[in-house]
């Protein structure tokens, strides 16, 4: 790909000078980014698939759940007890340097072979680097990749060269596959450019990639602020959760710091906040935002919100209470029993979905069926089992007690209903 732009441009012209990657570089990600195996047979015996020497080891357990060095190499081994005896496998590593006033993140490619009983085979390849820009803009060089019948991001075809590439950053519905590689081990010889070393973000990324942390600096100065003034839970969970607007909260923010408020679990702060700004608080006033509880607050205004959803829910039932009662008035009043098992119809939608949070089943939202009448069995005011029977088969379609379960009353319940169908009836021809 051509360069679009003067920034492009730029980043192409200084790339000409960048240095290679150096062989100190490789040889400590060959020793720190890699898994290295040490074969093991079901007799004990650990080979080393670095350097080819075998010695007995101790049990299987003790192969597996403590550390492995060959006596050898000293190479950590991650020990596999398996028949297999060819190796291959692929790790990256990231050298973070920067070049002309640049910040260059270089993501390296370690391939590994081994063959039990002979030394390992290790090469590399400079897959991706990414190039940031002191405002935050960047652009991406790397190597092809294959693309045709393989489901991997990250199929590498190596004798090509690192070119830039389009990034289909603008499209919404295109996955950045560049920012999908893995980071692997960070290289700890690293060198930022000065408009991030005055942020004071050093090696610690908060478990993020750099690309992420370093972007996030750049282009927003509050975030460097959030970084500098410990709100850390608040720096990591905006740059997670990237629905979040800044600008949503900074103001709130501005008083927490104002006011030496420490967050320290952002997502429950951000929630809080929401509940806040829905009931109309002031969010300029700490008295609100830097709770001395944050939990019990949270809580408070979230049991609140849940009073207020449960009302506004009873109010749209209320609207269709005048529906639910011209299509069941006929039935209302009835009830029968046989002694000692009472049922009756249950005549409101209150009513009905007061049964289904007792008793723990989905006949709350039964109101609305309109073949169906819903009733309720009970001795001395105990609810056994909730009753659904359809009007236009007069047939009981189901019975069920507590959590669905049927009663011991179950077949007598039945029974009851069934003798008394023809009420039912009686009631649906008037």
């Amino acid at each position: 790909m051509k360069p679009q732009n003067k920034f492009q441009k730029a980043v192409v012209e200084a790339r000409k000078s960048l240095p290679p990657v150096t062989n100190t570089q490789i040889e400590w990600g060959y020793k720190n980014a890699m898994e290295i195996i040490g074969h093991r047979t079901e007799k004990g015996i650990i080979t080393c698939t670095d350097c080819g020497h075998s010695w007995q080891g101790a049990g299987y357990l003790v192969s597996i759940l403590t550390d492995c060095n060959c006596p050898n190499c000293n190479t950590k081994l991650k020990v596999e007890t398996t028949k297999k005896r060819k190796f291959y496998n692929r790790y990256y590593m990231t050298i973070i340097t920067a070049h002309k006033g640049y910040q260059v993140l270089r993501s390296v490619m370690l391939l590994y072979s081994a063959k039990v009983g002979e030394v390992a085979k290790y090469d590399y390849s400079e897959v991706m680097q990414r190039w940031i820009a002191p405002n935050g803009n960047h652009c991406t060089f790397a190597r092809l990749r294959q693309t045709m019948g393989n489901c991997y991001v990250d199929s590498w075809i190596f004798h090509t060269p690192l070119e830039l590439r389009s990034e289909s950053s603008n499209n919404k519905f295109c996955l950045n596959v560049y920012d999908q590689i893995y980071t692997g081990e960070i290289y700890p010889r690293q060198k930022l450019i000065p408009e991030l070393k005055r942020t004071g973000i050093k090696k610690h990324l908060f478990t993020h990639k750099p690309m992420n942390v370093y972007k996030a600096l750049l282009k927003d100065c509050r975030m460097e602020t959030l970084l500098k003034t410990g709100q850390t839970d608040l720096f990591q969970s905006l740059l997670t959760d990237t629905s979040r607007k800044l600008d949503d909260y900074w103001a709130s923010i501005r008083i927490c710091i104002r006011n030496g408020y420490q967050i320290k679990d952002a997502s429950l702060w951000f929630d809080y906040i929401h509940y806040l700004r829905m009931f109309g608080k002031d969010l300029h006033n700490a008295k609100y935002v830097c709770p001395s509880n944050l939990k019990k607050e949270h809580d408070r205004y979230m049991t609140k919100k849940a009073k207020a959803d449960a009302e506004k829910e009873m109010q749209k039932l209320r609207e269709k209470e005048e529906g639910f009662r011209q299509a069941k008035a006929k039935f209302f009043g009835l009830m029968f029993t046989d002694g000692l098992i009472h049922v009756r119809v249950l005549e409101s939608i209150e009513e009905i979905l007061l049964e289904g949070k007792l008793m723990h089943h989905c006949v709350g939202s039964y109101h609305s069926k309109t073949d169906s009448l819903i009733l309720s069995a009970y001795i001395n005011d105990k609810k056994l089992e909730t009753i659904e029977i359809s009007l236009s088969k007069l047939k009981v379609i189901q019975s069920r007690g507590v959590c669905n379960s049927n009663t011991e009353y179950h077949d007598q319940i039945l029974q009851l209903v069934e003798n008394n169908i023809p009420l039912i009836q009686k009631r649906l021809a008037a």
